[in-house]
């Protein structure tokens, strides 16, 4: 890849990845704004119940309902960026009728930068949801992030079609665009960091792996 078109793939991701993580935040910022109304909530159900008006109270219930939904937090791992990233694709994933198993805990201050997490998480989650639109059958995505000392150890085992050929530490794919080009990012900056990933294709699943140093000792 010449080095001008490299430089400016960087750039559009990191733009995308930006503009992502400002769309997560604001859903975090939503969520910590219900939480800090609950109160508020409570007593304004307090009250209408015990006026009898039963009905403009479920009503009310409904509503918040039709609002937590829409910015439902699926977890919570320790790290409020990943929290915010993990939420908004794991709900993407849901959306798309993929069943989703995670077991994440990680400390609230990481090595990686927000917009470093962002990009390598996310297009392994982004590539993992798309592997998933390929799959038969069952569609799933089971993730599992964890520190093994000051190392972030990150497993992602999701659903997909046909076994792809791998080619250096990438797989071929007939796509254009970002597909690709995303985990190579994802592997230049945890090597950067001086960690290393893994992708593997099987016939109908594929997993990522990453191993980072995260914390200092």
């Amino acid at each position: 890849m010449l080095k001008r078109t490299y430089l400016k793939l960087v750039e559009m991701q990191e733009e995308q990845a930006k503009r992502h993580l400002d769309e997560v935040r604001n859903i975090h910022k939503e969520m910590r704004g219900y939480k800090h109304d609950f109160h508020h909530h409570l007593q304004a159900l307090k009250g209408q119940l015990e006026a009898g008006e039963v009905d403009r109270a479920i009503a009310y219930i409904e509503q918040l309902d039709q609002n937590l939904q829409s910015v439902d937090t699926l977890l919570k791992t320790g790290n409020v960026t990943v929290d915010a990233i993990l939420s908004a694709k794991l709900a993407q994933a849901k959306a798309e009728g993929i069943a989703v198993t995670v077991q994440a805990n990680l400390p609230g201050e990481l090595l990686l930068s927000d917009l470093e997490l962002s990009i390598v998480i996310g297009n392994l989650l982004g590539n993992a949801i798309e592997a998933c639109r390929d799959a038969q059958g069952e569609k799933f995505i089971r993730l599992s992030i964890s520190m093994k000392g000051c190392m972030m150890y990150f497993y992602l085992l999701n659903s997909a079609g046909t076994k792809k050929t791998k080619v250096g530490t990438l797989f071929k794919t007939g796509k254009r665009g970002f597909h690709g080009f995303g985990l190579q990012r994802a592997e230049t900056i945890l090597k950067e960091h001086g960690g290393w990933v893994k992708y593997n294709s099987e016939e109908g699943a594929f997993t990522s792996e990453f191993l980072v140093p995260a914390v200092r000792l």
